[in-house]
C-alpha cells in the first residue's frame, strides 16, 4: 500500500486493529526491520503501521528531500491519508528524529504517546553550543564509506557497532545481519548518502521542547552508534515529564538484540494510555 506525498509514493504496511502504533525506522533501513515488535504489537490488540522513509525500501527514490523536513511531511502524509487519531509514534534511531521532527512541525492534535528508541535526538553533533556531540569525522568516515563501497560499509556497520561488535549485551544471528545489508542494498544510493546528514546535523531540540504528551525514551547504555549521553539520556532530560528505560551494556540495535523486551516494554506503555 502507498501514500503519495510531495512527488513521492511511501509505502506502508498496515497490521492487526485497535488504536494505531506508527513505527518509523533507522537509517539505512526500511520497516521490515520493526517486523518483530510491529507483529507482537498487532497479535496484542493494536493497528501497528509502519512505512518506508523515502529513498528506502520501496517507497520512491526521489532525488531531492531527503532531510528531516520532507521525512516528517511524509510521516504526515501517511497519518493524514489513515485519518490516524491517539496514535503512539514509535522512531527508532534516525526514526526518532523523523517522528521528533514531526511533532515540532505538525504537533500533537492527532498524537498519544511517543517513545523514541535509539533515537538520535536531540542533537548528534559535536558543535561549539553541542560540546558533547559526536565530532564530524565520525560521519564523514560513514560518507566517504558509502561512497567507496557502499555495501561493504553496511556489512561493517552490522558486524560491527550497530549490533554491538560482539560485546555482551550483543547477540544476533549472521542471518539479522544479513537482513540488515539486504535492506540497506535497497536504499537508493544518493538517499541514504544524503541521510547521514539528516541524521547528524539536524538540531531537534527545539522539536523536543515541543512534545506535550507522555514520553518514553529507551535507549541501550553501550551504543557505539548513538551514545547514551548523547541520545536517550540527553532526551530524556530535554522533554517534560519522560520517563528513561535503560537497557544495561545493550548495542544500538536494540529492536533485534533485545526484541522481546523492547515489545513488552512498548505493550506496556501503550496499556498506561489504554487504561
Amino acid at each position: 500500500m502507498y501514500v503519495t506525498s510531495n512527488g513521492a509514493e511511501i509505502f506502508y504496511k498496515d497490521w492487526g486493529t485497535g488504536r494505531p502504533v506508527v513505527l518509523s525506522h533507522g537509517w539505512p533501513l526500511n520497516s521490515d526491520s520493526w517486523e518483530a515488535q510491529q507483529l507482537f504489537l498487532a497479535e496484542n490488540g493494536y493497528r501497528a503501521i509502519a512505512h518506508d522513509r523515502r529513498g528506502h525500501g520501496r517507497s520512491t527514490q526521489t532525488w531531492d528531500g531527503n532531510e528531516m523536513d520532507t521525512y516528517a511531511d511524509d510521516l504526515a502524509a501517511v497519518i493524514e491519508a489513515l485519518d490516524l487519531r491517539d496514535a503512539t509514534l514509535v522512531g527508532f534511531s534516525t526514526g526518532g528524529g523523523e517522528v521528533a521532527r514531526y511533532l515540532g512541525r505538525h504537533g500533537t492534535s492527532r498524537i498519544a504517546q511517543v517513545v523514541l528508541v535509539s533515537a538520535v535526538p536531540p542533537f548528534m553533533l559535536q558543535t561549539p553550543d553541542n560540546p558533547d556531540g559526536v565530532p564530524v569525522e565520525v560521519f564523514d568516515s560513514i560518507r566517504a564509506g558509502s561512497l567507496a563501497d557502499r555495501s561493504q560499509t553496511y556489512r561493517d556497520l552490522a558486524d560491527g557497532p550497530f549490533f554491538g561488535n560482539n560485546r555482551p549485551g550483543a547477540n544476533v544471528s549472521q542471518g539479522i545481519r544479513d537482513a540488515f545489508w539486504l535492506q540497506s542494498m535497497a536504499a537508493g544510493h544518493r538517499n541514504a548518502y544524503e541521510c547521514i546528514a539528516a541524521f547528524s546535523a539536524t538540531d531537534f531540540r527545539g522539536d523536543l521542547d515541543a512534545i506535550d504528551v507522555p514520553t518514553l525514551v529507551i535507549h541501550g547504555d553501550d551504543d557505539q552508534v548513538v551514545p547514551y549521553a548523547v541520545g536517550g539520556q540527553a532526551s530524556a532530560a530535554r522533554v517534560k515529564g519522560a520517563r528513561l528505560v535503560t537497557y544495561p551494556d545493550a548495542p544500538h540495535g536494540i529492536t533485534d538484540t533485545h526484541r522481546e523486551q523492547l515489545g513488552q516494554d512498548l505493550l506496556a506503555f501503550l496499556k498506561e494510555y489504554d487504561a
